[in-house]
C-alpha cells in the first residue's frame, strides 16, 4: 500500500552513557505510523541527512529513521570523549527503536553505521529484520583507519561556504561522482556557523572523536568475523569497487559465510557509495521491499 511521504521529520530522544544523559538527533520520513520501519545509520563523521536522496524514495512505503550518532549532527557532544565507542552507539540505537515503538527495523548502515548494524543484528532477538551493510564488511583494513584518522578531529574553521565544499569535496573524493547540487547538498549538512571573532564555518562533529583514534592507534586490520557470523537475517552487502576499507576479498567471502549476503558492487566509487545516485538507490530499495 503506497503511503504519503508526509515530509521530514526533525526529533530527538534521549539516551544515557557512562556519564549521563545525551540527546541523540534524527530525521524521520513518511507516514509516522507506518510499522515498516528503515533505520539509516551513517559514517564515522558523517550525520543522518547523508540519506535525504535514499529516504525519500524510501518515504511512500516505509517509516525511515536517520539518527545522527551522537557526536555528529544535531545530536550532542559527550563531555568524556573517551565515552564515543560501539557500546554506547548499539545502546543508543537500542532506546532509538524502543522510541519508534515497533518490534522489527530494517537496517541500513555505511561504513560505521554498518558496524553498529552488524552488532545488533548478531544479538538474540534482535529487532533487525533485514540488514544492508553500505562498504563495511568483518574484516576492517588498518590502511582505511589510517587515512581516516588523519583528518578525524582536525576541526578545521572555513571562511566561506565554498571553502567548506572544496574541502569536503576533497576529503571524500572516494564517495564517487556526485553532482554539484549533491556535493553542497552534503556540505550544508556537515558545516555550522561559528560565532564570534572571524565567524565562518567547523564541521558539525566533535573534533573530540580524534581523540579515540590518537588514544589506540590502528596497526592491524580489525576481524569482526565472529560478529558477522551470528548475523542470520537476509543482508545486501555493497562495495564501492575501489573501497580501501571493504576489501574485495572479505566482500566475496560475505557471500559464502554467516548471512551470506547478496553482494552487489558500485564501479568508479570507493568508500563509500552515498546511496544518492538513482541505482544505488534502486538496489537498496529492490531489496528492503522484499521484506
Amino acid at each position: 500500500m503506497q503511503r504519503p511521504g508526509h515530509g521530514v521529520r526533525e526529533r530527538h530522544v534521549q539516551c544515557i552513557g557512562p556519564h549521563g544523559l545525551h540527546r541523540m538527533a534524527y530525521t524521520e520520513w513518511g507516514a509516522p505510523d507506518n510499522p515498516r520501519v528503515v533505520v539509516c545509520v551513517h559514517g564515522l563523521t558523517r550525520n543522518g541527512r547523508d540519506f535525504d536522496d535514499l529516504a525519500q524514495a524510501l518515504a511512500d512505503d516505509f517509516r525511515v529513521v536517520c539518527p545522527d550518532v551522537v557526536g555528529r549532527g544535531r545530536s550532542d557532544w559527550l563531555a568524556v570523549k573517551t565515552d564515543y565507542g560501539f557500546p554506547l552507539y548499539v545502546a543508543d540505537m537500542i532506546t532509538l527503536i524502543a522510541r519508534l515503538n515497533v518490534e522489527q527495523v530494517s537496517w541500513v548502515g555505511t561504513s560505521m553505521g554498518g558496524i553498529i548494524g552488524m552488532l545488533v543484528a548478531s544479538q538474540p532477538h534482535t529487532p533487525i529484520s533485514r540488514l544492508v551493510l553500505n562498504d563495511v564488511g568483518p574484516v576492517i583494513t588498518a590502511v582505511s583507519l589510517q587515512r581516516i584518522a588523519q583528518y578525524v578531529g582536525t576541526a578545521p574553521r572555513f571562511p566561506t561556504m565554498e571553502v567548506a565544499e572544496a574541502y569536503i569535496r576533497m576529503v571524500s573524493a572516494p564517495f564517487g561522482p556526485l553532482t554539484d547540487a549533491q556535493w553542497r547538498h552534503l556540505t550544508e549538512f556537515s558545516v555550522r556557523p561559528v560565532g564570534g571573532p572571524g565567524g565562518g564555518f567547523a564541521m558539525v562533529y566533535d573534533p573530540g572523536l580524534g581523540e579515540v583514534f590518537r588514544a589506540a592507534p590502528v596497526n592491524e586490520d580489525i576481524d569482526l568475523w565472529p560478529v558477522y557470523e551470528r548475523v542470520a537475517c537476509p543482508t545486501l552487502a555493497l562495495r564501492g569497487a575501489e573501497s580501501d576499507l571493504l576489501e574485495r576479498s572479505t566482500f566475496l567471502a560475505m557471500a559464502e559465510q554467516g548471512p551470506r549476503a547478496r553482494t552487489v558492487e558500485f564501479a568508479g566509487v570507493g568508500h563509500a557509495p552515498m546511496l544518492m545516485d538513482p541505482e544505488q538507490i534502486a538496489v537498496v530499495r529492490d531489496f528492503l521491499m522484499e521484506g
